[in-house]
């Protein structure tokens, strides 16, 4: 009859044939380590979502803005983290991070984003 041991720190596990964790402590630091891996990406996607929110606050104090993409990328921006998207009717799609829009543009051989604040007919 082969003993098993505790994933956590090898100690023998004794008791019923299905106990996994030699005790409560270390059942408790699996589900702690689980919990931390699983939660981290949500916290990187949350952390990047509040930072891409307040450079587009920062840089659109009109409601209506057209910055040089570079400017918001130095400064943290990802454009890859948004929240929503609405399509106006030339079929441009502005990205949003809750109330805050973006729409690449192309100028003169530069790209630009021209921000917005979300409006009540955007809900249509």
């Amino acid at each position: 009859m082969s003993t098993k041991k505790c994933p956590i720190c090898s100690s023998s596990v004794k008791g019923r044939t299905d106990k996994i964790f030699c005790s409560t402590k270390c059942k408790s630091i699996d589900q702690y380590e689980k919990r931390q891996k699983t939660e981290a990406f949500y916290f990187k996607v949350e952390r990047q979502l509040r930072t891409n929110r307040k450079i587009l606050r920062k840089f659109n104090k009109s409601g209506f803005t057209t910055i040089r993409k570079s400017k918001l990328i130095e400064d943290g921006f990802n454009p890859k983290f948004f929240t929503h998207y609405w399509k106006n009717q030339k079929g441009d799609v502005y990205l949003f991070v809750y109330e805050y829009g973006f729409l690449t543009k192309n100028e003169s051989g530069k790209e630009k984003y021209v921000l917005v604040t979300w409006q009540d007919y955007m809900e249509r």
